[in-house]
């Protein structure tokens, strides 16, 4: 099996040796992990992944080649499952959905949401109260209402305000073919040649000229030329973004190509007070936001990438995000950016006539002093003519 392995990683386009095999044997055979399919995934990353692009692309292969020994976690929240399960679906019309009244403001849904959890004690499915599935009640899954906070299942109207349940979001892979070359030309204009480093490519103007001038020959050595651009770029991920998850791959690729400068970082709908390199250890290996607001230069450019698909609560208040309690809103560290980086922008995968009916998008695009712009080739373009022009 782990020759198959060795094999499919190689098949993957992951440069796996025979060395780092060997390295994983030696490893199993010492016992330097428990006997646990999730210490042994982590064990065989470690060993045969050099490139954080790579991870996503590595954790298909394992699943594919351990398929059944490496289980899935399942949900953490403490109420019980078959409440979870989704027995009645209930369909209403655009007429019917308009009568349905939000509880009111973020503190009322909150608190009413902890007063059911202590009244209630039993499974519910349907009606306009309890924690269930179906029906009309703010709380639960399967159901509409206009503001809630869904439990468990999955999202069809895109309307919570809070979710319980624990999510897994994929790394993307910054070798993906592209699908059109015209990102990376579109991305070529934020460009700034300079000559940095060890001076380790011959000059051969310069070779030509010192050797006519001495009479001998002159070897003449420069830097190599890279360019010189500095770039943050923020991902959004999971959730309302999955569709656009081949898109956003394409942007990733063609920038980790077109910038050697570039750091990348994941988020969740609204930046807040930490985020990540690897979604897999999201909430155990977070970098502070403040630690890149103070480590990288006020020269970078930034990127935002994301739909701004959320519920406005996530933008603007404390505890608005949909997985933990931010003691912060979203607005707040998006300013705090802004101010840091004049160059920054936020790029939408979601269409531009759409924009218009989602109140997050206008409040995003407010923060960003209207620098946002389409995920697509005009837009990058338009994108990267913002973050050149002169402050």
């Amino acid at each position: 099996m782990l020759l198959n392995f060795l094999d499919a990683l190689r098949a993957a386009g992951i440069p796996a040796s025979i060395k780092e095999h060997l390295l994983l044997l030696e490893a199993l055979d010492r016992d330097v992990i428990a006997r646990r399919p999730e210490d042994f995934y982590y064990l065989a990353r470690a060993t045969y992944v050099k490139d954080e692009g790579l991870l996503d692309r590595f954790d298909q292969v394992f699943a594919q080649v351990f398929k059944g020994v490496f289980g899935a976690e399942g949900v953490e929240a403490d109420i019980p499952e078959e409440w979870l399960r989704l027995v009645a679906e209930k369909y209403l019309s655009a007429e019917e959905m308009e009568k349905i009244k939000s509880l009111g403001d973020w503190d009322e849904i909150m608190d009413t949401l902890k007063m059911r959890l202590e009244e209630q004690k039993g499974r519910h499915q349907g009606g306009n109260k309890w924690v269930g599935t179906g029906g009309t009640s703010p709380f639960g899954h399967g159901g509409y209402n206009p503001e809630g906070v869904r439990i468990g299942g999955e999202s069809r109207h895109k309307r919570a305000i809070k979710v319980w349940e624990k999510r897994d979001f994929a790394n993307l892979d910054n070798t993906k073919e592209l699908g059109t070359r015209n990102i990376k030309v579109a991305l070529r204009r934020l460009r700034r040649f300079a000559r940095e480093g060890a001076a380790d490519e011959l000059d051969l103007d310069e070779t030509i000229r010192g050797t006519a001038r001495q009479g001998w020959l002159d070897i003449r050595m420069r830097p190599e030329r890279h360019n010189a651009v500095r770039l943050l770029l923020f991902l959004d991920v999971g959730g309302s973004m999955d569709p656009f998850i081949t898109l956003c791959e394409e942007l990733f690729s063609a920038a980790t190509g077109e910038f050697k400068n570039l750091e990348f970082f994941y988020f969740h709908n609204c930046l807040y007070e930490g985020v990540w390199k690897d979604n897999r250890r999201r909430f155990a290996e977070r970098t502070p936001t403040w630690d890149i607001l103070h480590k990288y230069g006020h020269d970078y450019k930034v990127i935002f990438v994301g739909d701004a698909a959320m519920s406005p609560y996530e933008i603007s208040h404390p505890g608005g995000s949909v997985e933990h309690m931010n003691e912060e809103a979203g607005a707040v560290w998006l300013e705090r950016v802004a101010h840091t980086y004049p160059a920054t922008v936020w790029l939408n995968p979601a269409p531009q006539a759409h924009w218009g009916y989602s109140q997050s998008t206008r409040l995003i695009r407010d923060l960003m002093n209207d620098r946002m712009y389409p995920l697509t080739i005009e837009g990058i373009d338009e994108a990267m003519r913002e973050l050149t022009r002169k402050r």
